[in-house]
């Protein structure tokens, strides 16, 4: 079966379609009319065979000797000793045609029509939803950038240089919604930080006062400790004086 079906179709390939389309060109090319028409004829009957072997392969395939047929029916078509296609042409295809032709036109009319309108519609639709997606990007990027703006101003340094303290509680920031309300927020934010550092060099002020303070009482401590060892060591001198001139 395998066999008989790439036989058939190296058959089909090189007789039904390779050299009809050669002798064709010759048709062409010598301006023959006879060999023209007949092989117009030909390609007609052969556009036919090709649709109804699509279908047949499928539902047909198990039948036995069916490639086979195949085979010998395009050599049918395309012997000049049998004339297979100007004969299935002039008895079966042209009449049919010509009995259906008003039909056939207007059908394709139609479906021309249909189909430019649908293009036109589907071609306005995918505009319509590109440029929605467009749309939509750009808003979602300004978007972005809007919230990386607050974040960047809520989350600015409020701690004063040099320092790890936090100034005031850790309270959410207000995500202010316009340009104004940012300017607002960025001036309390400068007024915050100047009255941060102030107070932070107040208490560094207070910090040395008590440090020099600390300082100044230790060295009179020591004075005084100077001043009572050395009059104890005087007292004890005027007691040896008083003993000496006592003995």
């Amino acid at each position: 079966m395998m066999v008989s079906a790439i036989i058939s179709r190296v058959v089909i390939l090189v007789f039904g379609t390779l050299y009809p389309a050669y002798a064709s060109y010759k048709a062409v090319k010598t301006k023959n009319v006879r060999e023209y028409v007949k092989w117009m004829m030909y390609w007609i009957v052969f556009a036919l065979f090709t649709c109804a072997e699509t279908f047949a392969d499928i539902f047909l395939s198990w039948v036995p000797f069916y490639y086979e047929a195949k085979i010998v029916f395009v050599l049918w078509l395309l012997s000049p000793a049998t004339k297979g296609s100007s004969i299935l042409y002039r008895k079966f295809v042209h009449p049919q045609l010509t009995k259906r032709e008003q039909k056939i036109d207007a059908y394709i009319q139609q479906a021309s029509d249909k189909g430019y309108s649908a293009i036109l519609t589907v071609g306005s639709k995918g505009l319509s939803y590109a440029s929605n997606v467009v749309v939509q990007t750009a808003l979602k990027g300004h978007g972005a950038v809007l919230d990386h703006l607050k974040k960047s101003y809520s989350m600015s340094d409020l701690s004063v240089e040099g320092s790890s303290t936090a100034v005031g509680p850790n309270v959410p920031p207000v995500i202010p919604d316009n340009e104004d309300e940012l300017d607002n927020l960025d001036n309390r934010l400068i007024e915050e930080r100047e009255e941060a550092n102030r107070r932070l060099r107040e208490g560094r002020k207070e910090n040395e006062m008590l440090q020099q303070k600390g300082n100044a009482g230790g060295q009179d401590d020591v004075i005084t400790t100077r001043d009572t060892q050395l009059r104890s060591r005087t007292s004890k001198y005027s007691h040896k004086e008083a003993s000496g001139w006592f003995w």
